[in-house]
């Protein structure tokens, strides 16, 4: 972690380096502001950020294990529920594929406010397909993964911005 002192203000800047990713963040003299580390609040903030990490893994895991490989695979469970649906079997793969990458995306520091932000969509459209066509109870799932991955989307958000820079760096560069 390195800081840095702001003289008129009394400020620092802490810059927090854990293997969850980069992020800053400033506290006066009292160490208020949920600094990363190195201050009072700054143990809570280590132990949340492990805490997200842990649920983003076993989203993942879930993810490319659990959901997309059976519909990738045409499992017979996974091709029913996709007749049920009525979009056909493409669909399915589609569904399987935005997982499979989903999930991957969230283990890659870089990428998992991405994965996250586009996972939230997969998940709301999840529980509206089990609310409107599958079974209703079985929507509290998807919400609840649409809830932790807005999190991680949140606590991730620099790297989402950097990203975004950085592609349209490379974007403007190509013109």
């Amino acid at each position: 972690m390195a800081a840095a002192q702001i003289p008129a203000t009394g400020t620092t800047t802490d810059t927090d380096t854990t293997a969850a990713g980069t992020g800053t963040g400033t506290t006066d003299a009292a160490g208020r502001h949920g600094a990363p580390h190195g201050t009072p609040r700054g143990s809570s903030r280590g132990t949340a950020r492990k805490v997200l990490w842990t649920l983003q893994i076993l989203i993942a895991l879930f993810l490319v294990v659990a959901s997309a490989l059976p519909k990738l695979v045409g499992e017979q469970n996974a091709v029913e529920t996709f007749e049920l649906i009525g979009w056909g079997q493409w669909f399915r793969y589609v569904t399987g594929v935005v997982e499979l990458a989903g999930g991957i995306g969230l283990l890659i520091p870089r990428l998992a406010g991405a994965a996250a932000t586009g996972l939230i969509g997969l998940m709301a459209g999840a529980a509206l397909t089990q609310i409107l066509v599958i079974e209703p109870a079985w929507a509290l799932l998807p919400v609840a993964f649409g809830a932790v991955l807005a999190l991680v989307a949140r606590d991730r958000r620099e790297q989402t911005r950097a990203l975004v820079r950085s592609l349209s760096l490379s974007r403007s560069r190509r013109r």
